[in-house]
């Protein structure tokens, strides 16, 4: 994780969520992020439904869709300050919350050797612990899954995987639940590390402070 967070990556990012029979729907997040710097340009799209953008710099994270009567305005709110509001999603999407919850998984084995982005890499599994899994989740989110965790008798069965390559670099990700008919899977794939990455955040004329962000497309 920590030769990762010194490179830039393409970021391909796939979350599958099934909330029971006809609750099936699937968000794709797509980007550039340069880890090192901090920033990066992320689009993330439910389907083709709804859409929205998002750039990461300067400590803060801008978006654009999520005020539905003004789909051109953008809002903008501290980095850090951001949180989740559901169970393997990262708070605004962000790729490098997601690397350290899998840099933080437990009982991590190798699973032998197999390829991504067309190249060799080595693959890891483990599980991830409730304070891992909730990780800058907001009160009212860590108590569901609180909830859910005591009615599987005290653990949540959450698996970790990371696939890393010759150079040690984390070239895939993938977090995953199944609680009988409803889970999730997150799958994160990092490219062309070394690429160029601008991130160029709007105008502050443009960008109107918000003090929290909600809904499905942030996370």
């Amino acid at each position: 994780m920590e030769a990762t967070s010194r490179s830039t990556a393409r970021i391909d990012e796939e979350i599958e969520v099934n909330g029971g029979p006809a609750q099936k729907y699937t968000f794709t997040i797509k980007g550039d992020f340069d880890m090192a710097a901090d920033k990066g340009s992320l689009k993330v799209d439910l389907q083709g439904k709804q859409h929205l953008d998002e750039v990461f710099a300067g400590g803060k994270v801008y978006l654009k869709g999520v005020v539905p009567e003004s789909p051109e305005l953008w809002g903008s709110i501290p980095r850090d300050e951001s949180q989740s509001h559901y169970i393997l999603r990262a708070p605004v999407n962000d790729p490098e919350h997601v690397l350290r919850q899998v840099a933080a998984m437990r009982d991590a084995k190798k699973d032998g050797e197999e390829k991504a982005n067309g190249a060799p890499t080595t693959h890891y599994r483990g599980t991830l612990d409730f304070d891992t899994l909730t990780l800058r989740m907001t009160s009212e989110a860590r108590a569901k899954a609180a909830e859910l965790r005591d009615m599987m008798g005290g653990k949540l069965p959450v698996q970790a995987e990371a696939w890393v390559d010759a150079q040690g670099r984390v070239a895939r990700t993938r977090l995953s639940y199944v609680l009988g008919t409803v889970g999730s899977t997150a799958t994160m794939t990092l490219s062309d590390p070394g690429k160029p990455v601008n991130a160029a955040p709007p105008a502050d004329k443009d960008a109107v402070p918000a003090a929290s962000v909600s809904g499905v497309l942030p996370g």
